[in-house]
C-alpha cells in the first residue's frame, strides 16, 4: 500500500466515523423531541448550504470515491504534516462525541430554536458557546491536510467564516429571544469559539 492509499483510507475512516457520530446523535434528537425543518430557515439557509456546505462535502466525497478527481487542487505537503492531520482528526472524534452528548436533544439542523429547547451550559458549553462549529472546522481542516488538498482547506475556512459572520449571530439572536437575560449572562462568561480570554471574546 502506498502512502497516498494509506492516507486515503485514514481519511475515509475519520470522515465516516465523524459522520456516524453526528448522525447517531442527531437521529436520537429527532426521535426524542421536536424537529425543525431546514425549509424553516428560508432562502438564507438554502443559499448558505449551496454556497458553502455543498462544495465542501462534495469535494470530500469525491476524494473518497476517487482521489484523482481532486488532483487539480492537490498540495505538496510534507508527510509529517499529513500524519499530524491524521492525529488531530482522530483526536476530534471523542471531542465531537462529548459535544453531541452535552447538547443532547437540543441539537438542531437549523439556526432556529426549538420550543422545548434547553440552554446547555455543561460539558464544553461551560466555556464555549459554539463548540460544535469549532470541532467540525478543525475536523474538516485536518481532513484537508490528510488529503493534501487546497480546495478542501479553503472551503473549510470559508464555511467557518460564513458560520461566524452569518449563522452564529442569527442563532444567538434566537437564543436571546428564547432565554433573554439568562443567555446574555451566559454570553458574558463564555467565548464564542474559544474559552473567554482577552483575545477571544
Amino acid at each position: 500500500m502506498t502512502n497516498e492509499q494509506l492516507f486515503r483510507w485514514l481519511f475515509v475512516a475519520i470522515f465516516v466515523t465523524a459522520f456516524s457520530i453526528s448522525g447517531y446523535f442527531r437521529r436520537r434528537a429527532r426521535q426524542s423531541g421536536e424537529t425543525i425543518s431546514r425549509v424553516s430557515e428560508g432562502r438564507f439557509g438554502l443559499l448558505a448550504r449551496l454556497l458553502f456546505a455543498a462544495p465542501l462535502y462534495l469535494s470530500l466525497i469525491a476524494y473518497m470515491l476517487n482521489p484523482e478527481w481532486m488532483e487539480w487542487s492537490s498540495l505538496s505537503l510534507p508527510i509529517w504534516l499529513r500524519w499530524l492531520g491524521v492525529v488531530v482528526g482522530m483526536a476530534m472524534l471523542p471531542l465531537l462525541t462529548w459535544v453531541m452528548i452535552s447538547i443532547g436533544k437540543n441539537v438542531s439542523e437549523t439556526f432556529l430554536t426549538k420550543e422545548r429547547h434547553e440552554l446547555v451550559t455543561h460539558g464544553p458549553y461551560r466555556w464555549v458557546r459554539h463548540p460544535l462549529y469549532v470541532v467540525a472546522t478543525i475536523e474538516f481542516l485536518s481532513l484537508s491536510i490528510v488529503a493534501s488538498n487546497g480546495f478542501m482547506m479553503i472551503m473549510a475556512l470559508i464555511a467557518f467564516i460564513a458560520v461566524a459572520l452569518f449563522v452564529v449571530p442569527k442563532e444567538e439572536a434566537e437564543l436571546i429571544r428564547k432565554f433573554g437575560n439568562e443567555y446574555r449572562e451566559y454570553q458574558e462568561r463564555t467565548g464564542k469559539f474559544a474559552p473567554r480570554l482577552s483575545l477571544f471574546k
